[in-house]
């Protein structure tokens, strides 16, 4: 046996409508594309992206501007969890770098927020831009400190 031998199973394989080819076809003259417009031309399915309307006024540009949103001004933090700092056996002071080198946040100058969640029983001078209550009290109650960072 051959490559070239080799045929798809019969049955499995249907031949192509061979369209504008004819009245006798079924599919002659217009080809299953109707009398015009858009879809009759060639191309005519690329010309249009999501949302036009044929060149009416799309619906996301008629509608109202309302309303007012804040994500240009959050401050957006990567959380630390005190039972991270915990499980990465840190030790002395903790800061960014620190932190950034055992994996617990992905880089070391993008703001740093400390949660309460999980235990803490090594005492840690933790330096972040912010603290929870709770992440505060778990550090202070294990014997570390607090030094917030500026920025």
């Amino acid at each position: 046996m051959k490559l070239g031998d080799l045929s798809p199973a019969p049955g499995s394989r249907r031949s192509a409508k061979r369209k504008g080819k004819g009245p006798g076809t079924g599919n002659g003259k217009t080809a299953g594309r109707g009398h015009g417009g858009q879809r009759s031309r060639s191309g005519g399915m690329r010309g249009s992206r999501v949302g036009f309307e044929g060149g009416q006024m799309p619906l996301h540009r008629r509608l109202p501007k309302v309303g007012f949103s804040n994500a240009k001004f959050r401050t957006t933090y990567q959380v630390v969890n005190v039972g991270e700092l915990q499980k990465a056996g840190l030790e002395g002071e903790v800061g960014p770098e620190e932190m950034a080198k055992a994996g617990l946040i992905r880089k070391a100058t993008s703001t740093i927020k400390v949660l309460g969640d999980g235990e803490l029983t090594t005492s840690l001078t933790i330096r972040a831009h912010a603290f929870s209550k709770s992440a505060r009290s778990k550090i202070e109650g294990a014997g570390g400190s607090v030094q917030g960072i500026e920025g």
